[in-house]
């Protein structure tokens, strides 16, 4: 079996929280976010014998116990993500997963086969808006692959799901509607930044966060990882 790989990390402290991992990244996505971090790897080839992959993961088992699979989009890969993900269960590892929902049959075949540990799933906008930042009809793939999430954690088939929304200035309002369908989860609020943007500051994403009434971990450059409590 042959991966589109899009390249390798051997020990990473932010791709799971808590965890130290090796991050794998798949090459490939449909979806054209204008924000993307990882646009080199959104085309192109790069075919690698999957055992070549398996065996960059083998190599992280001295100092790593998880593996996330990144992109690119992942699922893109369904097959060999699932592939990569059963190799890694067997060498002991634990499976996270970074992804964007629009493949929800991909998720939803990796939970029933209990092949991953924790998924970040990203909620891009508000689902009147999803289709034209994407550019494709994505919105009830995402909506699906939600549900799935949802569902598997409630169910204790996932041990980690959080959603994770980048947000922009002139876009704070609309956290309130995104999170009222991650409501009782995890909710991740990273620091949105492009080209022609000024990047919401920690204060201003803690503001925006304010009328959620709920704890949010809210990610920037310049502070990191931090959580906000409006209780505090």
């Amino acid at each position: 079996m042959y991966v589109n790989f899009g390249g390798f990390v051997p020990i990473s402290t932010v791709d799971w929280r808590g965890r130290a991992a090796c991050t794998v990244f798949l090459r490939g996505c449909p979806a054209r976010c204008f924000y993307c971090h990882n646009i080199a790897i959104q085309d192109g080839e790069d075919l690698r014998d999957a055992d070549e992959i398996i065996a960059m993961i083998r190599e992280s088992r001295m100092v790593a116990g998880a593996v996330v699979f990144s992109g690119g989009e992942p699922t893109l890969q369904g097959q060999a993500l699932a592939h990569l993900a059963a190799a890694a269960r067997n060498m002991g590892f634990s499976v996270g997963l970074h992804t964007n929902g629009i493949f929800p049959r991909v998720i939803e075949d990796l939970i029933d086969r209990h092949l991953v540990d924790m998924i970040a799933l990203d909620i891009k906008t508000t689902w009147e808006r999803y289709d034209d930042l994407l550019e494709l009809t994505a919105a009830d793939a995402v909506k699906r692959s939600l549900a799935a999430c949802k569902r598997a954690k409630a169910d204790g088939n996932l041990e980690t799901f959080q959603a994770v929304v980048t947000l922009f200035r002139g876009r704070e309002g609309d956290l309130l509607s995104i999170a009222q369908d991650t409501r009782g989860f995890d909710l991740v609020l990273q620091q949105g930044v492009a080209a022609g943007f000024v990047p919401l500051t920690r204060q201003e994403l803690e503001a925006a966060a304010a009328p959620l009434g709920r704890k949010v971990r809210i990610r920037t450059r310049e502070d990191g990882e931090v959580v906000y409590d409006p209780e505090r």
